[in-house]
């Protein structure tokens, strides 16, 4: 396209609408670039997220709502010791009041007190026209038992608020990865199923050219126009299956753009016995396990650390411990209270107009200290009801942990024999997948050469899909069945590491 500058500049009106023109592009094209993104694309101005497992996961314990619910909670255990420890400090107060008697109080007396009359009565004033009153009073815990008792408490329900932080850690971690497993799955569904739906375009493709040489029958080709049919609306629901997995993964990494989040790594690629076989993502994906391969070949020691290291038996532990220290609390209020006390205070009165505090002549000081015991001796019963009330509280708490190490024990044996099962599966599948894709080549090429027919085609495209898949879904398993059994040992990996020199975990 050429432009006639001649024209366009004969008059100076055609002159500034062209510089107007020319200044309104400069302006908006650098906008309109940006927008585009890099390569001039509108589609490029969406940003897209790509993690790695162990990205998501920082990601996750940064940025979690459940982890932000969990530090608050660990924020309010805190305040709470805090808060405890000023029941056993001094308490000082200070009061003060001012008064302006519009018509002092006035009582009668006998007069014969005044050398009157008996049976008369004289009216005396007390109080001026002004009144001032302060007071400073202090007050300390000389021996309380509740109060000293209460402190440990409020420490013990700060250590399970701690490790509640840490379970719940662990537990978004674990959800994490079983998300980011089920995405990787999803996606190799979707591209099995691609797959597929080419490889019988191209052999109704074939069967429609060899019909037409009359070396096929009609038959075939509406064989395959069947299965092709049958196919392509899965690609639908693999698609939806993978936007589903995508979104679910977003929600636990608490992140806005759910449509745009990418993962890397392949479970059809994944060879979960040798780590050298692995590209970067898939060994990454493999080596973020926190029970290490040995565990095949020493289960007790897996069940020995899931006792030391499992956040559920610790926090179990730590609220028995707490249910004791309430008990203790109770049992103590049969003891007395000694605590020291002490006051200062100013009085003063004066008439007239307002003088703060009046004078050395209207103003009195008083000053006392002293002890107090106080020693409960009756109370209806309440303290003894209040005791058995809180050991049934802490008997229930032993119950609990009792029967969380038989069901630990439990779950992490099974857990383990799915492990090895899922790999055992795994193993076969990697070998079924070999033999079906050179199943599906010598199918093919016999198909082509009139050797075989429609029907074993198929049959062998069915059968590598198949295979493919369960191979994806036994990885699949494997993975699983490891990161619930990192979470039954206490082992979710970078979750200490996460928290480590931060106060959370101390």
């Amino acid at each position: 396209m050429a432009f006639n500058m001649n024209g366009l500049l004969k008059t100076p009106a055609k002159t500034a609408g062209f510089l107007l023109l020319f200044s309104l592009f400069l302006t908006v094209a650098p906008a309109l670039g940006q927008t585009l993104g890099g390569n001039g694309s509108a589609e490029q101005g969406v940003r897209t997220v790509t993690l790695s497992l162990s990205e998501a996961i920082r990601t996750a314990l940064d940025q979690s709502l459940d982890i932000q619910d969990a530090r608050l909670a660990l924020k309010q255990a805190e305040e709470q010791v805090s808060e405890a420890w000023g029941s056993v400090m001094p308490t000082i107060d200070f009061t003060g009041s001012y008064t302006r008697n519009i018509a002092p109080a006035v009582s009668f007396l006998p007069a014969e007190f005044f050398g009157g009359e008996a049976g008369e009565f004289i009216k005396v004033q007390f109080g001026a026209d002004n009144s001032w009153q302060s007071a400073l009073t202090l007050n300390q815990p000389l021996f309380e038992a509740t109060a000293f008792i209460g402190v440990g408490a409020a420490g013990r329900y700060k250590a399970l608020q701690m490790e509640t932080l840490r379970g719940r850690a662990q537990n978004l971690v674990t959800r994490v990865r079983l998300a980011y497993y089920s995405l990787l799955l999803a996606q190799e569904d979707r591209r099995l199923i691609e797959n597929s739906v080419d490889r019988v375009r191209r052999s109704l493709d074939e069967t429609e050219a060899l019909q037409r040489a009359g070396f096929s029958s009609e038959y075939d080709v509406l064989r395959l126009q069947v299965e092709l049919a049958n196919l392509e609306p899965n690609l639908r629901r693999t698609a939806n299956a993978v936007s589903q997995a995508r979104r679910n993964l977003a929600l636990e990494l608490n992140l806005d753009g759910m449509e745009t989040l990418e993962v890397t790594g392949s479970l059809a690629a994944m060879e979960p016995e040798s780590l050298d076989a692995n590209d970067v993502a898939n060994r990454e994906i493999l080596e973020l396990m926190g029970v290490r391969d040995a565990v095949f070949e020493e289960p007790d020691r897996v069940l020995e650390a899931a006792y030391e290291a499992r956040s559920d038996l610790r926090q179990l532990d730590l609220t028995e411990k707490l249910r004791t220290a309430e008990l203790r609390v109770q049992q103590v209020d049969y003891l007395p209270r000694v605590s020291l006390f002490g006051n200062y205070s100013v009085n003063a009165q004066q008439n007239g107009r307002p003088n703060f505090f009046g004078d050395e002549l209207t103003r009195a000081t008083s000053k006392w200290v002293g002890v107090q015991i106080s020693l409960p001796i009756f109370t209806g019963f309440k303290r003894d009801a209040r005791i058995d009330q809180q050991r049934a509280v802490l008997n229930q708490a032993k119950n609990q942990s009792q029967m969380a190490r038989l069901q630990t024990e439990s779950q992490v044996k099974s857990l383990l024999e799915q492990a090895q099962e899922a790999l055992q599966r795994a193993r076969g599948q990697r070998l079924a997948v070999t033999q079906a894709q050179r199943g599906f080549e010598i199918a093919s090429a016999q198909y082509r050469e009139g050797l075989s027919s429609q029907l074993e085609l198929t049959d062998s495209e069915v059968a590598l899909r198949q295979s493919e898949f369960n191979y994806a879904q036994a990885i699949f398993d494997f993975l699983v069945s490891r990161a619930q059994l990192d979470e039954a040992a206490g082992a979710v990996p970078m979750v200490n590491e996460a928290f480590r020199g931060s106060s959370a975990l101390r």
